[in-house]
């Protein structure tokens, strides 16, 4: 069942932020993106803004990996 939230943070927003604070944390020493561990870490991290209530359990079931992880 969906919750209602007052407030959701919109899936761009989802985007630009794991793109600054934890996409970095995935970089190989070339400057490749590990997409693997950064694909692991999207889902963790929107499974913890559902469990937060930053997004509804629609947007969390919905939402596409950000490009970074293509």
């Amino acid at each position: 069942m969906a919750r209602d939230i007052n407030n959701p943070m919109l899936w761009q927003q989802a985007v630009d932020e794991f793109t600054t604070y934890h996409l970095p944390n995935f970089l190989r020493p070339d400057g490749t993106v590990d997409t693997i561990a950064s694909c692991e870490a999207w889902n963790n991290w929107t499974d913890s803004l559902c469990k937060s209530r930053q997004i509804s359990d629609w947007q969390y079931e919905n939402w596409s990996h950000p490009p970074c992880n293509d």
